[in-house]
């Protein structure tokens, strides 16, 4: 399984993709879209297109996508959101499941704190994928994104084995 990690915002979008069989996990690619566009409608559809164009590329399974954290300005959230909006809309189109996360559940995913720097945060990723070089802070976060997904869907599918093997156990 191919999973797309997205790290969203208008000028740089990070993104990260890892492929699991279940036990091992590996680094497929990351790196970051770059926005050069001044006009908002002309950065979403920058977005919106290198997204695509990455599905097209590697055809993911699965996508997890940052969730957006309060800002101070609201107008810097705002805008956030819609860059979150255009990634999302891309991944939708191309009929895959999406996935949210809080920038502190990944942390805590693939740190062990919630309140990891993107330095620490970038050590592990490195570390997991045994990554030679450093990626970009954007792709990095991306890459976490996606660990984090596979982290947290695997501990959830093995609850759900758990829960049915007790019900069982009760019949």
């Amino acid at each position: 399984m191919i999973i797309l990690g997205i790290d969203p915002g208008l000028r740089v979008t990070g993104f990260g993709l890892i492929e699991s069989d279940g036990r091992r996990t590996e680094y497929v690619a990351s790196g970051c879209i770059r926005n050069t566009g001044t006009e908002l409608p002309s950065r979403l559809r920058v977005i919106y297109e290198g997204v695509q164009e990455l599905i097209e590329r590697y055809r993911p399974q699965e996508a997890a996508i940052e969730n957006v954290f309060m800002q101070r300005n609201a107008s810097s959230a705002l805008k956030l959101g819609q860059a979150r909006g255009a990634a999302i809309c891309a991944m939708v189109m191309q009929g895959l499941p999406v996935q949210e996360y809080t920038p502190r559940a990944i942390k805590q995913s693939v740190v062990g704190t919630g309140a990891a720097d993107k330095e620490q945060v970038r050590h592990m990723v490195c570390a997991l994928l045994k990554l030679q070089g450093l990626p970009r802070l954007d792709a990095s976060d991306a890459l976490a994104c996606a660990l984090s997904h596979l982290h947290i869907s695997r501990t959830l599918a093995r609850k759900a084995n758990a829960m049915v093997s007790a019900g069982r156990a009760a019949l």
